[in-house]
């Protein structure tokens, strides 16, 4: 069977699993099944309700690791979609279901590439491993975040690290993501006191306290950002109030809100600026943070050069390094000193009804990721 052939069928075969975070639906027993006849020796670490694989060739270094997730969002509207999401069906030259390309392909082509890759090179240096989870698209708690602290505890050392999001723009391999921005959300919830809009004197309306402050953090320049991030953003996600009566001056308002910032920050910064802000407005309020992940950045060096090198070699295209969009895994691997980079299929269709890839860019993938272990082991 070609590589075109294998890189399908598995794809097809992982989306057919109905894997909705932080279910597996046996994603990565077929994965391990796999692995273990290419010589990995196979640890399954659940935790909680988490499944995570991490499988491993070789116990010299350096530890080349493919990292991923077999966990999918919800399908959502089953009627929107042309075909079931866990159906996977081949349609004018892209494979439709949910997960083709958020990161069943990416996965599939992993395990091909490896197969690929050590037929050819039974004697590679180095070692080579897959830290897969079910837990990227939830909390992200007990997936990759718990294996890194257990690998840690153990004295195992990533040194490089592919992961396989769906980087690319327009074109397979147009985009290497060699960093992520770090991400702070908040829900804070501000006190006042109900009461009748006709006795305003009454009542404490916290959406007149709130709003003012809002503003303010809405104006605030974070950051400039530098050569490698945009400046820090600050969104509001939402923002509740009210009894639903025109004529009752809420008792309290909640909202919810993100910042995604540069190295040129900090969490801790962050959340004592944020508070500096509120107390300035004198808000009866409290704030719970969620912390995401720390920045993180993988300059141009060994491992990235071996990923544009390879991209440009097996598809024509010189990629771009970026460190836009949402986070990923990357950030709890990132930080043990473990250079990180993220090379996938097209994300057009990643979260959305329909989602697709290009069948042909999946085998342009397995060969992509095996010519970056032959730039790194060989």
């Amino acid at each position: 069977m070609g590589d075109t052939d294998a890189t399908l069928e598995l794809a097809c075969e992982l989306i057919r699993r109905s894997s909705v975070t932080p279910e597996d639906a046996g994603c990565q027993a077929l994965m391990a099944e796999r692995l273990r006849k290419a010589g990995f020796e196979i640890e399954f670490l659940a935790f909680g309700e988490v499944s995570n694989l991490w499988a491993r060739r070789g116990s010299s270094a350096p530890l080349f690791v493919f990292a991923g997730h077999t966990d999918v969002v919800p399908p959502g509207p089953l009627e929107d979609w042309q075909s079931p999401p866990f159906e996977p069906e081949i349609r004018d030259g892209y494979l439709y279901g949910r997960g083709a390309a958020d990161m069943k392909g990416s996965l599939a082509a992993m395990v091909t590439a490896v197969e690929a890759f050590v037929s050819q090179h039974p004697d590679h240096a180095g070692s080579i491993a897959f830290l897969i989870t079910s837990d990227e698209e939830g909390p992200a708690v007990h997936g990759t975040r718990q294996v890194m602290e257990t690998l840690t505890e153990r004295g195992e050392k990533i040194d490089l690290c592919v992961v396989g999001e769906p980087s690319s723009a327009e074109h397979l391999g147009d985009t290497i993501k060699n960093g992520r921005r770090g991400s702070l959300g908040a829900l804070l919830r501000v006190h006042g006191r109900q009461g009748h809009v006709a006795y305003p004197h009454l009542a404490d309306n916290p959406l007149h306290r709130l709003t003012p402050a809002l503003a303010e953090l809405c104006a605030i320049q974070w950051d400039e950002g530098d050569e490698h991030f945009p400046p820090t953003s600050f969104q509001i996600t939402n923002l509740h109030s009210g009894t639903g009566a025109d004529n009752v001056i809420p008792g309290h308002a909640e909202v919810m809100f993100n910042l995604r910032y540069s190295p040129a920050l900090n969490a801790d910064l962050i959340r004592e600026k944020v508070t500096a802000v509120l107390e300035s407005h004198q808000l009866q309020y409290e704030l719970q943070w969620r912390h995401s992940g720390e920045p993180f950045i993988t300059p141009p060096g060994k491992l990235v050069d071996a990923m544009q090198s390879a991209v440009q070699e097996c598809t024509g295209v010189t990629p771009c390094l970026s460190t836009a969009g949402g986070t990923s895994d990357g950030r709890f691997i990132a930080p043990t000193g473990a250079e990180v980079a993220e090379l996938g299929p097209v994300n057009a269709t990643i979260h959305k009804v329909n989602e697709s890839v290009r069948v042909d860019d999946l085998e342009a993938l397995s060969r992509v990721y095996r010519n970056i272990l032959k730039h790194l082991l060989v």
